[in-house]
């Protein structure tokens, strides 16, 4: 049983893995922050970047004589 005690505290110690998890982490509360902007703020960029001739498809055809 001591054998399995030690092989416990081992894994328990051990901490290779604890960069990977910390990256993964912060990776997903990246996409939550980028998700939430996306969500709050979707509208207005769809206004700026949208294919429109008020957004800014519209002011780069414009600008190349396209329109």
């Amino acid at each position: 049983m001591t054998t399995l005690a030690h092989a416990f505290e081992g894994f328990y110690r051990d901490e290779s893995g604890a960069t990977a998890i910390e990256y993964g982490m912060l990776a997903s509360l990246v996409a939550v922050g980028c998700i939430a902007a996306f969500t709050v703020f979707g509208n207005g960029l769809v206004n700026i970047f949208g294919s429109t001739e008020r957004g800014a498809g519209g002011a780069i055809a414009a600008a190349a004589g396209k329109v």
